[in-house]
């Protein structure tokens, strides 16, 4: 009797497991994405394609949800479902880079045919420490493959783009290798509970892209017009230090966060924040010397979650601040960043540039910076990086950072064939805000027929250029190969 109620409850466990399966292959779809990228050296030409695949969840209306880094850079992205029998192009809905979110939709082919089988999948809700979720992956004969994983910590961490951080889960699983798994969905009790945005297989911990964000993102791009996550503008220093509290006069009792920057324009420039307030909270969550607040659901958060985890582009937030010993409290009408002066990325842009002479000059990225491989933070050259750093000592009459990014050999630049990495501050006495202007600048040479290069730091400090040799040398490289001398 013992016996046949055990056999009992494994058949209906193997039952209920024949029915997850059942709902795995029915929402899953596989996303196959051809990828191409800029080059970093030669901006006027793009690297060879790649190709990547993915597991995306189907979403009501007939959208898939996969990660951002799917579908940035792409040139070309298909639908696939489980058992590999049918296949549809797709086109990108919304994108948010900052989140390493995108939604897909088809485009063109036999929609109603693609999706007969298939069935959207609901978004769940928070989870917690503790909690088991299931990740989803197909093996190549289209049999699902689910592995549990458990949550053992929350963050905010950042998963594409850096410097942009979101509300993650980190679970710990030890995940097997099968096809179209660069990201997979994460799921718990039937519904999606995340996205997996990267896993470590030494230490088997898995990123998860939590509800939350996924749920603003869904109804931020319901109506067509993707905004993407607010921003409060405001760059910031822990408030650790001892002696740097004793020169705030900071009380004991008192946490907080030192403002060290402010951008103009920015939800926190209209509110009347300052650099050299000390940010003491948001919307009432109180914010400790490391910039840490206790979060409702989660416990200890970083305080960036307070705006870009809980609100929208339009929503107003109480901000607290200590200014000269005196507490002042502010209201900021949350919006979306300015543009940098050195984007944190150049996803689906074609990079400005202009050749002259042999000289190649750019607007500085992260992307660029980036190319200089993993350790792009200490092998980059060094003044590039100082600039990333310290962006508002470039700033004044500058809208991005051009520089001198290589130097091709040629009887123009006999002499300066070394020279690489200069930042520009003048063409021909002109101020260089952006390429266009460099182009323009370029467009006026000395009585002399010379054009004078001045740069912003560093040796030598201006360098000419013979505008009748560089105008030939011009020629002669389209002539070569090159299809543009500039772009922007």
């Amino acid at each position: 009797m013992k016996f046949f109620s055990l056999l009992s409850l494994t058949s209906a466990a193997m039952l209920c497991l024949a029915h997850a399966a059942a709902d795995v292959k029915n929402s899953l779809v596989r996303v196959n994405s051809t990828l191409q990228t800029w080059s970093a050296s030669q901006p006027w030409d793009k690297s060879a394609p790649s190709s990547r695949g993915a597991l995306g969840v189907l979403l009501q209306g007939k959208q898939v949800l996969t990660t951002a880094e799917m579908a940035a850079n792409s040139t070309y992205i298909e639908l696939e479902n489980a058992d590999s029998t049918r296949t549809l192009p797709a086109k990108v809905v919304a994108i948010d880079y900052e989140s390493n979110l995108a939604l897909l939709a088809p485009d063109n082919g036999d929609t109603e045919g693609f999706f007969k089988d298939l069935s959207p999948i609901a978004l769940g809700e928070a989870t917690h420490i503790g909690d088991k979720v299931d990740i989803w992956q197909l093996e190549d004969n289209g049999m699902p493959l689910i592995t549990q994983a458990t949550v053992q910590s929350v963050d905010i961490v950042s998963s594409f783009v850096r410097g942009h951080y979101f509300l993650t889960y980190e679970a710990k699983a030890s995940m097997q290798s099968a096809s179209s798994s660069f990201s997979l969905p994460a799921v718990k009790d039937g519904k999606l509970l995340g996205l997996l945005s990267s896993y470590d297989s030494k230490d088997q911990i898995i990123d998860i892209i939590a509800p939350e964000i996924i749920a603003a993102f869904i109804a931020d791009a319901a109506d067509g017009e993707y905004l993407g996550f607010p921003s409060l503008g405001i760059g910031i220093n822990s408030t650790v230090d001892p002696s740097f509290r004793l020169w705030l006069k900071l009380p004991e009792d008192v946490g907080g966060l030192y403002v060290t920057r402010v951008r103009k324009g920015s939800a926190a420039d209209q509110a009347g924040i300052l650099k050299g307030d000390v940010l003491l909270s948001i919307g009432g969550k109180t914010i400790g010397r490391r910039g840490y607040y206790d979060d409702d659901n989660y416990g200890r958060l970083f305080w960036s979650h307070l705006i870009r985890g809980q609100h929208k582009v339009g929503d107003s937030v109480k901000v607290t601040v200590l200014r000269e010993g005196e507490k002042k409290e502010f209201t900021a009408v949350l919006s979306r960043p300015g543009k940098n002066l050195i984007p944190s990325h150049t996803l689906d842009q074609s990079p400005n540039y202009l050749v002259k002479g042999g000289f190649i000059f750019q607007e500085l990225s992260v992307s660029y910076l980036s190319a200089f491989g993993k350790d792009w933070q200490s092998t980059a050259p060094l003044n590039l990086l100082d600039a990333m750093a310290s962006p508002e000592d470039y700033e004044k009459g500058r809208n991005k950072l051009v520089f001198l990014s290589a130097t091709i050999p040629t009887p123009a630049t006999t002499g300066y064939e070394s020279l690489r990495n200069f930042i520009i501050a003048k063409i021909n006495g002109q101020e260089i805000a952006d390429i266009p202007s460099l182009i323009k600048a370029f467009e006026t040479p000395g009585s002399d027929r010379l054009h004078t290069i001045e740069f912003a730091d560093g040796q030598p400090k201006t360098i000419y250029l013979d505008a009748r040799i560089s105008d030939a040398i011009d020629a002669e490289l389209l002539k070569r190969g090159i299809p543009a001398l500039s772009r922007g």
